[in-house]
Formats: C-alpha cells, structure tokens, sequence
C-alpha cells in the first residue's frame, strides 16, 4: 500500500509528527517501541502483546492510531493483522522516543512547518477516523431461531442440558449435518455459516459453557486461560455469541464488544456480537424441542 499523501514533509517534521502521535499515551509508545525493535520488518498483533504485556484488544487499538497517521503501515498476512516498518523511522526511532520523554528538547527541537516560535501558538490537528460499525444482537434478532419469539418463561426457571447435546440440538436447528471439525483447543464452539439475520446469511462463531460451569459466567471461566473468547474472534466470522446455562456477567459482554470494535476497526465491515443466557438458552429448548431429543 503507497500513501496517496503525506503529511510530514522533511525529515524534522517526520520526526516531530510521530513525537506528536505517540504523545503521552505509554501504551502506544510500547507499540511502537515494539514494531520498530530488531530486524523483523512486520511485527503481529499477538507477539506485540507478549513482548508489552498488553491485551491483543489494546494493541489493535494503538497500533491502528499509528496506522491512521501513518507511523507504520497495517497489513494482513494470512489473516492476522501486523505491522509494517517504515524505513525513515527504524533509522531515526532512537530520536522519536528520546523527544518523547523529553518536552524541554522538544520544545527546542523546530522544524521547516513549526519554525522557532515568537509568540506562543497552539495548532489542532482533527483527523477523521470512520466509526467500527458494530451491534450487539440477541435470539430474537436471529431469523434462523424465529420460533423463540413466541415462548415467554418465567425467569430463571429452566433446567440445564449437557453441553454437547445443546450443541447438537443449535447445529440441528441451523440444519448443520454430521460431526463438525474443533478448532482453537476448545470442544465446546460451533462455526457456521448457516445463521441468519435480517440482512442474510452470516458466517458466525459460537462458544458454549455447559451445566459444568458455575455461578456468573466471567471471562476467566472462559477456556483454560480464560481466552477462548479472544480465540473465537480469530476466526473470520460477521457474528460472535456466547452461550451458557445462568447469567452471563457483564465483562463476557464488555469483553464481547471491545473485539468486535476492534475487529471492525480493522476490517471496516458490521461486525454483530451477542449471548444466550440461561433463560433464552430454555426458550430455544422450549421452541424447537424436536432438534434437543437425542
């Protein structure tokens, strides 16, 4: 990808514009420290959150502010998201970070757009970034499960079915045939493109936590490191759910959001996220009771 403009116009005012975009923002120095540390010319998402000990979610954030003002350059390699150096600030990285941390020789760092002032000025810069398109759905959105719409429970009364056999009796609703491949360690998720929505088809990913689990659910009884919702957004997917039998905590849904504005920040494309929780998991039991027999 070749920059249709440029907004840094020699080398000084190159220099000053990336001092100027990592700002006071520690997390997004650490990114950029991280894409332009050794000889790897593209850095990815995942091994830049090893090395800053930052969430993917966070460095997607930063490293798409430095992409936006073109500090490095995002790229897609086999569906994951990195970043590519640019050349000029390999070369003058030491230079950008040590005006960072030091405002008294930024202050008398000048160049050919910010000359030595004799008054003092403020200039604003407002950059347009387009919003992630991003919403949040629940069964009574999903065509694919209308019949749910004309069951009414009594809140909080179900009765929990085995994991495997909740999954069966989904795939069956969706009109899934045979024995579906894992993927990501986890046995309990569902990837299908038989879903739909107002819009169409959609391909979605779904994670399930059976009657095994207990008490609220939270990220951290998600998977074994407490991943596995960050696991089911590497796969290409519109629609992102998680499914469980009791009440889903409000950092699963947080949780939910944030990579869905992330993954939409990046694709530019509606990503769509939601949940089924313990009542809504009964009403599907209770509208399809057929595709839960067996």
């Amino acid at each position: 990808m070749i920059p249709v403009s440029d907004v840094r116009s020699n080398a000084r005012d190159q220099i000053a514009h990336a001092v100027e975009v990592l700002g006071r923002s520690k997390a997004r120095v650490a990114v950029f420290n991280a894409i332009y540390r050794g000889k790897k010319k593209i850095k990815y998402v995942q091994e830049i959150a090893r090395s800053t000990g930052l969430s993917n979610v966070r460095v997607l954030q930063e490293g798409l502010r430095l992409a936006n003002n073109d500090v490095v350059e995002q790229v897609r390699v086999a569906g994951m998201t990195g970043y590519k150096k640019y050349l000029f600030y390999s070369t003058n990285k030491t230079k950008v970070l040590r005006l960072v941390r030091n405002k008294k020789a930024l202050s008398l760092f000048h160049t050919k757009t910010r000359p030595a002032p004799t008054t003092p000025r403020v200039v604003t810069v407002k950059l347009s970034v387009p919003r992630p398109r991003v919403r949040q759905v629940t069964v009574d959105d999903i065509e694919s499960f209308s019949r749910v719409g004309e069951v009414d429970i009594l809140v909080g009364t179900y009765t929990a079915i085995a994991e495997a056999k909740f999954k069966k009796g989904v795939a069956r609703i969706l009109g899934e045939k045979g024995k579906f491949q894992d993927w990501g360690g986890e046995t309990n998720d569902l990837y299908t493109t038989k879903v739909r929505l107002s819009s169409g088809r959609v391909t979605t990913a779904l994670a399930f936590k059976g009657p095994g689990t207990k008490g609220v659910l939270t990220p951290g009884k998600m998977g074994k490191h407490g991943n596995q919702i960050q696991r089911l957004f590497r796969l290409p997917a519109d629609l992102y759910m998680v499914q469980y039998w009791g009440q889903i905590g409000e950092d699963v849904l947080e949780q939910l959001r944030s990579f869905a504005v992330a993954k939409a920040a990046t694709g530019g494309e509606l990503i769509n996220y939601g949940i089924i929780d313990g009542d809504d998991s009964t009403r599907l039991v209770l509208a399809y009771p057929s595709a839960f027999k067996g």
